[in-house]
């Protein structure tokens, strides 16, 4: 393209200048952005059809309901609450009597000729007093038990508390409420590991870099003794029998609480060999 012509073509042009123009990219951005403008009115109508027609159909339902208003008349309310019976209370229960007892007449003694004696003043049997009671008419009923029978026993509704069974504290715990943990905590368990691991044992046997951690089980007893030392797991190269000597070396822990009681618990550690390149 010449030099004069530069300023004042379009920047398409200068960019197919040489090329063939009638393979289709030329014609698609040339006529890009009527295109874009094309697309951009038909949203704009798409969008207004579609709210002019919501505008209308809500236009329509608001003519179509009806507010229904009635009158409501108080006092007629509150006569028909008036006229409402209220329910007569439950007739009361009828009256239990007691169990009628027996009762023999009490005759005093009293010395009369036999002519003169009466059959209802004759003195009553010994048999017939032990089963009655003495009063001052007869009365037919139950036998007299001579005493009264005691109130039967509450039932009580409430959960039975069962007794707990107490605890064995001299039992080996695997779960306790305080674990035993080293004098000093966890600052004095990496100095006492600085000073007593052999850290280049797995290095000097020939150990590839890398980490490697053995888990040691042991028994801390009431008194903080440590006893029955076991590696858990054995990567090699001599880690595990240095990590039970350490442990074996090392001082009295603080033991495990439970209840705030010492007891004795089975205590896990891991002891880590870090080989370097």
């Amino acid at each position: 393209m010449e030099k004069s012509k530069i300023l004042n073509a379009d920047v398409l042009d200068i960019i197919f200048e040489g090329r063939n123009k009638e393979y289709g990219a030329y014609e698609l951005r040339k006529t890009y952005r009527n295109r874009l403008v094309i697309a951009i009115v038909a949203t704009l109508l798409v969008c207004l059809i579609f709210f002019i027609g919501s505008f209308i159909a809500n236009m329509q339902e608001d003519d179509n309901s009806e507010l229904q208003v009635q009158d409501v008349n108080l006092e007629q309310m509150q006569q028909e609450e008036e006229k409402q019976p209220e329910p007569p209370p439950p007739p009361p229960p009828p009256p239990q009597e007691p169990p009628k007892v027996e009762i023999t007449k009490f005759t005093p003694p009293k010395i009369v000729e036999d002519e003169k004696a009466k059959p209802d003043e004759a003195p009553p049997v010994q048999q017939d007093l032990d089963s009655s009671k003495i009063g001052k008419f007869n009365e037919k009923g139950t036998a007299d038990q001579g005493f009264t029978e005691p109130p039967p026993e509450p039932v009580g509704t409430g959960a039975k508390i069962e007794k707990e069974p107490e605890e064995d504290y001299d039992k080996i715990f695997t779960v306790v409420q305080q674990e035993a943990a080293f004098p000093g905590g966890l600052a004095g368990w990496s100095r006492f590991v600085e000073r007593n691991l052999d850290r280049e044992l797995p290095a000097n046997n020939g150990a590839p870099p890398g980490k490697y951690t053995v888990t040691i089980s042991f028994i801390v007893d009431k008194e903080g003794k440590v006893s029955e030392v076991k590696a858990e797991n054995d990567p090699g190269y001599g880690t595990a029998a240095e990590a039970v000597r350490v442990i074996k070396k090392g001082p009295n822990w603080t033991p495990a609480l439970q209840n705030g009681r010492n007891v004795i618990s089975r205590k896990k550690q891991n002891i880590t060999f870090v080989v370097e390149e």
